[in-house]
């Protein structure tokens, strides 16, 4: 038995002594050095909790993390996968039981009846892994595990960025619904003042209809507002996976909402610390595994199977005298009808199909990044430009209304700057939107957020 315990051990120190799989070496990089302005060092981004300082967001995104449910399947599936990779890690080292065997037959001549007991530890199968492929198995399972590790991260990374756009539009929305109601207030007194000199003869049918006209298409803006503001809240609910309770803290007003600053540019090799881009890696890693195993599959397998224990014809007697078998098995594949050849081909075209997602993902990487610094210094331009435009159209309609009241300006030069004011402060708050929005989308697309 002794014998018999050192041969399987040197056996099994033979285990994976080869590995035919590829050499992993990560590709080069398929974007320029750099986005953006050039960076000396790499950039340090702030969590989520010190890039978004209001308070009520900072709740919202707290209960997304708990609640959301595309979260609760990405965090699933990573459990589900880190499984699996123990299972297959498993295969890799015998399985041993107790077992237990009784068995009667006949002797020769009919002299009776003979009986065998046995009962010890056997061992059944268990393949030496000379050429690696259970090594790689193994490998390329913990590999798909780091994958969906990633996968989550990412999704986490994408939720919270998303509650935080979905914040700052519900509140743009609130903030149109305002406007939207103030200027109905004022269109509706414009209205009222030129219908009762109409009916005096004092005004004209065309003012009247111009009245009408603007009274109604603020009516149309205050009924969108109402709509986008559900909207934006459902969405948000869905987001957070619960209602928007009372409890929750007051907001910034969105004129006071700021976003801790970040590097105007970015050395191209920290897209690679990216959630996706890892995830990317770790299923590229996983392919060049699956190469090995399926190279492997060309080379002859061995199986042993053992058992160690006790014998006897005797039930009384089972425990007085050892007994012990090993034997083994070695398979060469001669004939499978080219079946080894094809699982090598799909899983060299698994690893083309992968090289070709990493270097995708590292692009998508590279314009989101280059699109949301973009987007950061434009929009800052275009928001002053936009507030400056909607503050001077709130004075013209002020000195308009000044004229319109002592008789120096017409109905329709007022209802031309009522128009404009509103059309430039819808415009302003869009603005502010998208520049809060493009902060959010570089913070996400820097790999910040977990």
């Amino acid at each position: 038995m002794n014998r018999t315990a050192l041969s399987l051990l040197a056996i099994a120190s033979l285990s994976a002594c080869m590995n035919l799989a590829p050499a992993h070496q990560r590709p080069a990089l398929p974007v320029a050095e750099a986005v953006g302005q050039p960076a000396e060092a790499a950039v340090q981004l702030p969590n989520w909790q010190g890039f978004y300082a209001d308070a009520r967001l900072q709740r919202l995104i707290e209960t997304a993390l708990r609640h959301n449910r595309d979260l609760r399947v990405a965090l699933a599936n990573v459990e589900q996968a880190a499984a699996l990779a123990r299972v297959s890690d498993a295969n890799r080292w015998p399985a041993v039981g107790l077992g237990a065997a009784m068995s009667r037959q006949p002797k020769a001549q009919g002299e009776g009846i003979s009986s065998n007991y046995q009962v010890g530890l056997q061992l059944s199968a268990y393949e030496i892994d000379l050429w690696g492929k259970l090594k790689n198995q193994s490998e390329a399972a913990q590999a798909r595990y780091l994958a969906s590790t990633e996968g989550a991260r990412a999704a986490q990374l994408s939720l919270v960025a998303a509650v935080a756009s979905a914040h700052y539009a519900l509140q743009t929305d609130e903030q149109l619904l305002a406007l939207a109601r103030r200027t109905l207030e004022s269109r509706l007194e414009s209205h009222r003042l030129v219908k009762l000199r109409f009916d005096q003869g004092a005004a004209s049918s065309l003012e009247l209809q111009g009245a009408i006209s603007a009274l109604e298409a603020t009516r149309a803006a205050l009924a969108q507002a109402e709509r986008q503001r559900a909207q934006d809240e459902h969405a948000l609910v869905l987001l957070t996976g619960q209602s928007l309770g009372p409890e929750l803290p007051a907001a910034t007003p969105l004129l006071d909402q700021a976003l801790a600053p970040l590097a105007a540019g970015v050395r191209s090799e920290q897209l690679l610390q990216r959630p996706d881009v890892r995830q990317a890696e770790a299923q590229l890693i996983a392919a060049e595994a699956n190469i090995g195993a399926a190279r492997a599959a060309f080379f002859p397998s061995i199986f042993l199977s053992t058992s160690a224990g006790t014998a006897s014809s005797q039930l009384s007697e089972l425990f007085k005298q050892s007994a012990w078998s090993f034997s083994g098995q070695l398979l060469q594949p001669l004939f499978d009808a080219g079946r080894n050849r094809a699982n090598l081909a799909a899983s060299q075209a698994a690893r083309d199909a992968a090289v070709a997602q990493y270097d995708k993902a590292v692009q998508q990487a590279f314009r989101e990044v280059a699109d949301a610094l973009v987007a950061r210094s434009t929009l800052t331009e275009q928001l002053r430009a936009q507030e400056a435009q909607a503050a001077a159209e709130a004075e013209r309609l002020r000195l308009v209304e000044l004229r319109f009241a002592n008789g120096a300006s017409s109905q329709l030069e007022l209802l031309d700057a009522q128009r404009a004011s509103f059309a430039a402060q819808q415009a302003a708050l869009q603005v502010r939107l998208a520049s809060l929005q493009a902060g959010v989308g570089l913070f996400r697309a820097l790999g910040g957020g977990g």
